[in-house]
């Protein structure tokens, strides 16, 4: 079987719209015959090129009369398994959870624990920012949104100040007690603010 029929076999297993990298064909032959492959079915109308790296097969719609644009979340799980980093919103958007801003990126904005190439998605772009030396230790932990919330009041120049009360209403007892276990893995100018989310007086 050719590469290109091994690769139309295995996308149309999944819904359209599922997106898909280079390196979820590298069973199917060298690096390069699976980018001619690829750019042979995108040239043939059979995939479509989402983005730089990215493929998908159409979701078409009679609502917009065409086919469905990409979704965000398609390209993310896609670029996960690219690259295997955790891939997580961006310190804004973990503060707007919280209640601390109501402010939100214009464009999706994620955070990354590798550096990450942004990619263009039709008239959109998702950008990467790659994780903070102070982050890095909490990314896919409970405490993580706080984490995230505190180091963008400081980088925004808001005070800390006044925070640890709002957190303390939003986040879950869960994100409050990791925080209090690891509170180790926090930097020395986070960590009275820190004490006075989870209730404690400064040592």
């Amino acid at each position: 079987m050719k590469i290109a029929d091994k690769i139309l076999k295995k996308v149309r297993r999944y819904d359209a719209g599922h997106v898909f990298s280079p390196k979820d064909f590298v069973d199917y032959g060298t690096q390069s015959a699976v980018y001619k492959a690829l750019s042979r079915l995108t040239s043939e109308g059979r995939l479509r090129r989402v983005g730089r790296g990215m493929y998908d097969r159409p979701e078409t719609s009679a609502l917009v009369e065409g086919p469905v644009p990409a979704s965000v979340e398609a390209v993310l799980a896609a670029v996960r398994r690219r690259t295997n980093a955790v891939i997580v919103p961006d310190n804004a958007a973990a503060a707007n959870a919280l209640g601390l801003t109501t402010a939100l990126p214009v464009r999706p904005t994620f955070v990354a624990s590798k550096d990450i190439a942004n990619i263009r998605l039709g008239s959109r772009t998702i950008r990467f920012k790659t994780a903070s030396r102070a982050l890095s230790p909490w990314l896919e932990r409970p405490a993580q949104p706080i984490v995230q919330s505190l180091i963008w009041l400081r980088e925004e120049g808001f005070p800390l100040e006044g925070a640890a009360a709002t957190i303390r209403r939003r986040a879950s007892p869960k994100a409050m007690r990791d925080l209090d276990k690891h509170m180790r893995l926090l930097p020395a100018w986070m960590l009275p603010v820190a004490r006075e989310i989870v209730g404690k007086t400064a040592a």
